[in-house]
């Protein structure tokens, strides 16, 4: 019997003409039995801090007065065998050329969606996707990616990726520590250090991954898996 399991992604700094340098894809996966478990655990965690169980675990939320809580989270995630994380990382989107390849940014992030999820997904597994509703055009972007995805797959009947699906974060706990994970990486891309708060919890994942969070990780690293990609043709500094 094929093994189910569900996908949360979260995207941090990928708009393409925000000013910001680096971007990063990010998605949390665990096997479909331990959903409701897991995300009853981080609402206990949630409780044990003093906030309410439907508090929005947000990178933009980190302080110094909830470092606790969000120090918890990270470990839990690093604790819990059932947790994975893989995050695609572009560490520079000045240097994107879409027209060297024919195409716009939107169908570049699909592209990108799929080099995120490819190394995740298994023949003979069965995957649900879920997305953080970022606008109004969602759900036509969750159609094009679940269609470039199976398509890329061979999965013309949708067997492997049963279904991606949009949702919002405030209801979905794995979601909300997709964010933060994410955005971590991101900002350890983007070499800052504004928030003393958010350096602590970038400084406590390098430690528990063993990772530096600016280059690849082994192909097969399960627990906290980095691609740091680089574009065909991209102008060198």
């Amino acid at each position: 019997m094929a093994r189910e399991f569900n996908i949360y992604c979260d995207e941090s700094c990928h708009l393409e003409n925000d000013g910001l340098k680096a971007m990063a894809l990010g998605a949390v996966c665990c096997p479909l039995e331990k959903t409701r478990n897991i995300a009853n655990k981080i609402r206990q965690l949630k409780i044990k801090h003093h906030l309410s169980k439907k508090f929005e675990v947000k990178w933009t939320k980190v302080s110094p007065a909830k470092i606790a809580f969000y120090a918890d989270l990270i470990e839990y995630f690093f604790n819990e065998d059932n947790l994975t994380f893989r995050v695609l990382v572009v560490p520079d989107k000045s240097k994107l050329q879409h027209s060297l390849h024919c195409q716009t940014h939107d169908e570049w992030y699909y592209k990108m969606y799929f080099s995120l999820l490819k190394v995740i997904l298994e023949p003979h597994s069965k995957y649900r996707i879920y997305l953080d509703i970022k606008d109004t055009h969602g759900k036509t972007k969750v159609d094009k990616l679940q269609e470039v995805i199976c398509n890329s797959l061979y999965d013309f009947n949708r067997e492997i990726v049963e279904k991606i699906q949009p949702v919002h974060s405030h209801e979905v706990e794995q979601i909300q520590l997709t964010d933060l994970l994410t955005a971590a990486v991101v900002y350890a891309n983007r070499e800052l250090d504004t928030s003393p708060a958010k350096t602590i919890l970038v400084n406590l994942i390098k430690k528990r991954s063993g990772y530096s969070l600016l280059q690849n990780t082994l192909l097969r690293e399960k627990k906290f898996n980095i691609f740091v990609w680089q574009a065909q043709g991209e102008i060198n500094e």
